[in-house]
């Protein structure tokens, strides 16, 4: 893990992969309850976590540079989401031919697969989910739709997804779910947040 300063108020840390990422974003957020650590926003990506209003980011990164994370598996009691899940996905057979398999066996991976929020982004709510092995990257397709319905369950790269509002998307996709994902009146507006566990099940 490196330890990067980015503009005067901010550290970003390149980490490994999405284990990493996962354990540094577990651990900062920990650390800032705790008192130990000054950061307005923690904000997790694909292999980096951004650390934004620290009011003395040399001081902080340390800090950091001396802890350790405890890893993904001692924050395995954070909050699960069940998502009811109708496995009826256009492209579901695309998938299942790029993973040798039939569309049964397909859904029957995605139920009992724990997935994890690695991060949000794209649109708002939604949540990139981790737990698929990498052999079972999916591509995007080479022509976006020009609009995914709301509630979409998709694949695309290593990652699942739900869209939490209609928007164009080039992703796989699988089933769908009528759970609200996303309502700017809730607190907070977005049911997924980082670090979350998910859990796509039969309604």
């Amino acid at each position: 893990m490196r330890i990067r300063p980015v503009g005067a108020h901010a550290l970003l840390l390149d980490c490994g992969g999405p284990e990493q990422v996962e354990a540094w974003r577990a651990e900062l957020w920990r650390r800032r309850a705790a008192g130990e650590l000054s950061a307005v926003e923690i904000v997790p990506a694909a292999a980096t976590v951004l650390l934004d209003g620290v009011p003395d980011p040399a001081t902080a990164a340390a800090r950091i540079a001396g802890w350790t994370p405890a890893g993904v598996a001692a924050s395995s009691g954070t909050a699960e989401v069940r998502v009811p899940t109708v496995y009826d996905g256009a492209d579901l057979p695309a998938v299942a031919e790029h993973w040798g398999v039939d569309a049964p066996a397909v859904v029957e991976r995605l139920r009992r697969t724990e997935f994890r929020v690695a991060f949000c982004g794209f649109a708002p709510g939604f949540a990139y989910l981790t737990g698929l092995p990498a052999e079972l990257a999916v591509p995007r397709l080479a022509t976006p739709r020009t609009r995914v319905p709301a509630g979409s369950v998709a694949l695309a790269g290593p990652y699942a997804g739900i869209y939490p509002t209609a928007s164009p998307g080039g992703w796989l996709l699988v089933g769908r779910t009528d759970l609200v994902l996303f309502d700017v009146h809730a607190d907070p507006p977005a049911r997924l947040s980082p670090g979350t566990r998910v859990r796509l099940v039969s309604p």
